[in-house]
């Protein structure tokens, strides 16, 4: 199965061990079987031990677009017969051309398992009864993300999006103790409560655990005290993933809102800087790219492939909850990235800001008219229900990004509830100066 039983505490020493056994088998099956590869890596050879990898060539998310426009439906980079493939999925496609990922039998119970653990971390047991609220059509977040909930030992309710009303009584009905969706969807609950059903507040659904991945936004302090005041459930970073490597294979635990990384015995990670490409040590400290090998893949393995995710590394000593795997957090994506005046802004710096304010929901976007470089950050954001708007108020956001952050901003203020609301991963950069 090439997973050890014990990741999650394995020492240093011994995920080492495995993890070189599990290289020389994957690397040997890449060079021999993975076109794609053998091309980017123009007749050299995968070196033997594991900690040289940074040697190689890097691979990317255009690279493989344009290998699946090549030769479709799965690229060049399917390794195994297409026969081996028991599941498709298909990526959002919400930053360029979806992307359909194959997986073997073998591929989908690694992820299953691997995505058990990190539910399991966020707090997922087998006394729950969690209803899984994430779009089921093709979408690696639906039927994957279910199964890992279901390998916590918990009775997963099936529900996908839309259908709020009914959501509501089954909640209800069902005694559901846990919720699984993105951290933006409770507020489409709240909404639906406030407007059909009055005499309900969110608290009076049960709720006791929210499980939360997809989209940036739980490392806010301010969106979990507001989610964990509102609903009374406990907010927790349960789902991080890349849909082209691992749907899920990170999750907060009950004594550290950051992330552990949870596949350390099957995906090698590494640090680069995302403008130079340069190797970064995976120290504490450190920010960087997330760059990630498959070190157990049939169908579609990647062998330090970018993920475009910035990451900081703040632990690498064993959590007190017993795991040893790095802790994290995600500062943005490369691609979300908008650079004022030398500063390198993301949306969950702009969440951070606008979190601290009562005034305004907390939602938000970053809406890009005119082409770069820029020397402000037009944010839109939405105020609070019964909230008027006001150049003072404006003013004070505008002074808080300053003395927070040091960039110029430049705030409107939109009236409540104009920002349409999503049960899918809601976009917060909008590029109109394409």
């Amino acid at each position: 199965m090439s997973l050890l039983a014990n990741a999650q505490t394995a020492s240093r020493c011994e995920l080492a061990a495995h993890n070189q056994k599990s290289w020389l088998r994957q690397s040997a099956y890449v060079a021999a079987d993975s076109a794609f590869y053998r091309e980017i890596w123009e007749g050299r050879k995968p070196p033997k031990d594991l900690r040289d990898i940074s040697d190689m060539p890097l691979s990317d998310k255009s690279q493989l677009r344009l290998s699946q426009e090549t030769f479709p439906p799965f690229g060049n980079y399917l390794a195994a017969p297409a026969s081996l493939a028991t599941r498709l999925h298909r990526t959002s496609g919400t930053s360029g051309q979806a992307m359909n990922l194959a997986l073997s039998a073998r591929d989908c119970e690694i992820t299953q398992i691997v995505g058990g653990r990190a539910q399991s971390s966020a707090g997922l047991t087998p006394d729950h009864k969690v209803v899984h609220c994430l779009n089921y059509q093709m979408w690696m977040g639906g039927l994957t993300d279910h199964l890992t909930l279901e390998a916590t030992g918990a009775l997963v309710i099936p529900f996908g999006v839309g259908s709020t009303d009914l959501l509501i009584h089954t909640i209800i009905e069902l005694g559901v103790t846990a919720i699984s969706c993105t951290p933006s969807y409770p507020a489409v609950l709240e909404r639906v409560l406030a407007e059909k059903y009055p005499k309900l507040s969110p608290r009076d659904l049960g709720l006791k655990l929210g499980l939360f991945g997809g989209e940036a936004g739980l490392d806010d302090p301010a969106l979990r005290k507001r989610l964990k005041d509102t609903w009374g459930f406990e907010p927790r970073n349960a789902n991080f993933g890349v849909s082209d490597v691992f749907s899920n294979f990170a999750a907060q635990c009950e004594y550290d809102t950051r992330l552990h990384f949870l596949a350390s015995d099957v995906l090698y990670p590494e640090l680069i800087n995302p403008d130079t490409k340069a190797p970064i040590p995976l120290e504490a400290g450190q920010e960087g790219e997330l760059v990630l090998t498959h070190l157990a893949r049939d169908c579609q393995p990647l062998v330090r492939f970018r993920t475009g995710d910035i990451i900081a590394i703040d632990e690498t000593d064993p959590c007190k909850c017993g795991y040893t795997g790095f802790r994290f957090r995600v500062i943005g994506r490369s691609d979300d990235m908008v650079v004022v005046r030398g500063l390198n802004m993301f949306p969950t710096m702009v969440a951070a800001v606008i979190g601290g304010f009562a005034d305004l929901t907390g939602d938000y976007r970053i809406v890009l008219d005119v082409p770069p470089p820029y020397d402000a950050l037009p944010v839109q954001v939405e105020l609070a229900k019964n909230i008027p708007g006001s150049s003072a108020l404006s003013e004070r956001i505008e002074k808080e990004f300053k003395r927070s952050l040091g960039a110029t901003t430049r705030i409107k203020l939109k009236p409540h509830g104009y920002f349409p609301a999503t049960t899918g991963k809601t976009k917060r950069v909008l590029r109109n100066n394409k």
